[in-house]
C-alpha cells in the first residue's frame, strides 16, 4: 500500500499541523510540503480518496456490488486508517459483512438495504430528516437511506406506506412532516408521492424512484420521469434504487456535524 502524502489530510491531522506551525513546532515551509499533493491511497486495483471528506464534508463511499470480499476489506481498512468521518458500503452483501466485520467493534450489516456501516459521524445530530415510503416494497431502498443518513449525522423520522392512493394515509403524518428539515420520499409505481409531500411541507424534498412496480414502469424509469417532471418547487431527484446519495444530499442540506 502507498499512499501519495505525508499522513492523511483530514480534519483533525490539518488542525493538529496548523496549531503546530503556530506554535513554532512546524516551519511554514513543512507545511506546505505535507500538502503539496492530495492524498491517495492505492491498493492497485483501487486509489481511496482519503480527502475527501475535508473537501466536501461527505466521506468516499464503497459500492460493494462487484467487489470482492478481499477487495471490499482492504478498501474498508484504508478508509478506517484515515481519522473520522463515516464509513459506508452500499449494496453490500453477508459476504461482504463477514469480510470486514472484525475491522470495526461498531461495525452493522442491514441486510434489506445491503448498507454496511463501519463507522458513524461524530458529533451532535446536524438535523432532523423524514424518510417517507409510498408503499412497504419500498423499504429496503428507504432503509438504505434512513441507516446512511444516521450514520452521516441525522436524525431520522420513519415514515411507511402513506402513498396517494390513500392520500388520507399521508394527511395524517401533515404534521412530523413539516417539523423536520429535509424530507426523503422513495416511491416506486408512479411515484407521484414527492410531487404531493413538496405541495404540503416547506422544507427540501429528495425523491428516489424505486424500481417497484409492473412491466410499464419499465424498472423504475416511470417514476424517475415523474419525479423529475415533478410540477411542485424544490424536489430534487436521486437515481433509482439509490437511497445513499438521497441521504448524502439531505446531509449536505444540512451541513457537517458539529
Amino acid at each position: 500500500m502507498r499512499e501519495y502524502t505525508i499522513g492523511a489530510v483530514d480534519r483533525p491531522a490539518l488542525d493538529a499541523l496548523l496549531e503546530a506551525v503556530a506554535g513554532g513546532e512546524v516551519a511554514p515551509a513543512e507545511a506546505a510540503r505535507r500538502l503539496a499533493r492530495l492524498p491517495v491511497v492505492d491498493l492497485g486495483y483501487a486509489r481511496i480518496d482519503t480527502h475527501r471528506p475535508l473537501r466536501t464534508g461527505l466521506p468516499e463511499a464503497i459500492y460493494a456490488r462487484s467487489k470482492t470480499p478481499g477487495q471490499l476489506r482492504e478498501i474498508a481498512r484504508a478508509m478506517l486508517g484515515s481519522s473520522g468521518g463515516a464509513v459506508l458500503a452500499t449494496k453490500a452483501g453477508p459476504e461482504h459483512f463477514e469480510a470486514v466485520r472484525d475491522l470495526a467493534p461498531e461495525a452493522t450489516f442491514h441486510e434489506p438495504a445491503g448498507l454496511i456501516v463501519l463507522r458513524s459521524a461524530g458529533g451532535a445530530p446536524t438535523g432532523r430528516v423524514a424518510v417517507v415510503t409510498a408503499g412497504t416494497s419500498d423499504l429496503p431502498v428507504a432503509d438504505e437511506a434512513a441507516f446512511a443518513a444516521e450514520a452521516l449525522g441525522a436524525k431520522v423520522e420513519r415514515v411507511a406506506d402513506v402513498g396517494v392512493a390513500g392520500v388520507h394515509r399521508l394527511l395524517a403524518v401533515e404534521d412530523l412532516l413539516a417539523g423536520v428539515d429535509v424530507v426523503i420520499v422513495v416511491a416506486g409505481m408512479d411515484g407521484a408521492l414527492p410531487s404531493a409531500i413538496a405541495g404540503l411541507v416547506g422544507a427540501p424534498v429528495v425523491a428516489v424512484p424505486t424500481s417497484v412496480g409492473y412491466g410499464a414502469s419499465f424498472g423504475g424509469l416511470a417514476a424517475l420521469l415523474t419525479m423529475l417532471n415533478s410540477c411542485a418547487p424544490g424536489v430534487a431527484v436521486a437515481n433509482i434504487d439509490n437511497g445513499f446519495g438521497a441521504a448524502a444530499i439531505a446531509a449536505r442540506i444540512l451541513g457537517e456535524p458539529s
